[in-house]
């Protein structure tokens, strides 16, 4: 095994990393990624390094024109991934024959659409956000001696949204893992940290589960702007700004979650096995 070769693709989006690894498109496969080499091959000092791994796979669904599975970089799953099914919207459009300039995702949270723009920019059909019982009036969770509010969003993926009057004061390597990981999280969660800029902007800070800080997290862009629109923080189209930069997400009760933004390949190579 130690002369084997993985070809991957190493892809962003904004600043948010991936290592993408294609099983769709080559005639033969390649070796099965589990837990452990997808820990290699996203560990920054002696792998490609990378927050997710995004394996493409021929579709189960047969509505849609390929798979994405998603590990993070400790190893566990994801079921979806917004910054990475937008880089996997402009790899297909660079390598694959499907013919854009939409493309259907399979994933574990359902059948994604994605559509290539003109100026660039990848759009994402997200779904309908699915609301936790108490969502509206939030729930409080205790974290040492400090106690947040938390409002509950799955866009797939579970999130708890807590609402802030300064984003950067959060100490989110501090908070962010031990609420990931609080028991009333039975398979643990993302944590976004978000500040009401405008009626048109917000400002979050974002503990991804089971990847830490990143840079941008598109799942956690679209649940923080579905909780400011849902509770009347927000109108219209939301600017979420994140350290890597900005998404411009759409949403309005009953009706799916769009996600806009950018997505860059950095490099190709291969991965020693």
């Amino acid at each position: 095994m130690a002369d084997r070769k993985l070809p991957f693709t190493k892809m962003h989006g904004l600043g948010n990393d991936f290592v993408v690894i294609d099983d769709f498109i080559p005639a033969t496969p390649g070796p099965v990624i589990d837990a452990q080499l997808a820990k290699r091959l996203c560990f920054r000092r002696l792998g490609v390094g990378a927050d997710q791994l995004l394996w493409l796979k021929k579709p189960s669904d047969a509505n849609a024109d390929l798979r994405m599975d998603v590990l993070n970089s400790d190893g566990s799953s994801a079921e979806m991934c917004g910054n990475g099914i937008r880089a996997v919207g402009l790899y297909l459009k660079k390598y694959s024959k499907l013919q854009g300039p939409r493309y259907r995702v399979d994933t574990a949270a359902g059948v994604k659409t994605i559509e290539l723009k003109a100026d660039g920019m990848v759009q994402v059909d997200m779904g309908a956000p699915k609301l936790g019982k108490q969502w509206k009036s939030g729930e409080v969770l205790r974290v040492g001696s400090r106690q947040y509010v938390f409002h509950e969003v799955s866009m797939g993926n579970p999130h708890a949204v807590i609402f802030v009057p300064d984003a950067q004061a959060v100490d989110l390597e501090k908070d962010g893992p031990v609420i990931e990981s609080n028991s009333r999280f039975p398979g643990r969660t993302n944590v976004e940290f978000v500040q009401i800029v405008s009626e048109t902007q917000i400002r979050a800070r974002i503990w991804e589960r089971g990847a830490g800080a990143t840079l941008a997290c598109g799942t956690g862009a679209c649940a923080s702007a579905v909780a400011a629109l849902g509770l009347g923080k927000a109108k219209g189209k939301v600017r979420v700004v994140l350290l890597g930069g900005e998404l411009e997400i759409e949403w309005a009760q009953g009706r799916p979650v769009l996600m806009t933004g950018p997505a860059a390949e950095v490099y190709r190579g291969e991965f020693n096995l």
